[in-house]
């Protein structure tokens, strides 16, 4: 039986921009993508996507908003991953790459690289709520 994969995505508005992660690792290596990974079992997606933040970006965050669940089967080359994307504000911690991240980097709204998986997608359904944040930074 084949199961399904449950990950995470995080979409961080940081000093007027979003921060976004090279990837160190296949599928889609060396593109930019979202900070995010999988949930370990037992874990709540919402404690996960912190984690993942935190691991991979060096930043603690707070969640401030749900943007959607992305649950398209060809999103991942590697099988149906199923991905819960969120809105995380940073509180904390200094911006540098770690985990499975090459570099960090932020990126203007209208200036976003070429994008891993359907992270453009999910910045784009995000773009509301972000606008709002980043006009108050």
């Amino acid at each position: 039986m084949k199961c399904i994969t449950l990950t995470v995505d995080a979409i961080i508005p940081y000093q007027g921009k979003i921060v976004l992660i090279k990837r160190l690792n296949e599928p889609f290596k060396g593109h930019y993508a979202l900070p995010g990974g999988i949930v370990e079992y037992g874990e709540r997606v919402e404690d996960a996507v912190l984690r993942e933040v935190e691991e991979e970006t060096g930043l603690k965050g707070e969640i401030h908003s749900l943007v959607g669940v992305y649950s398209d089967p060809n999103r991942d080359p590697r099988g149906h991953f199923v991905s819960v994307c969120f809105v995380v504000l940073p509180k904390g911690g200094e911006l540098k790459a770690g985990s499975d991240a090459k570099e960090v980097g932020l990126f203007s709204l209208n200036e976003l690289p070429k994008l891993a998986f359907d992270h453009e997608k999910m910045i784009k359904d995000a773009e509301v709520i972000l606008r709002g944040i980043l006009s108050e930074v």
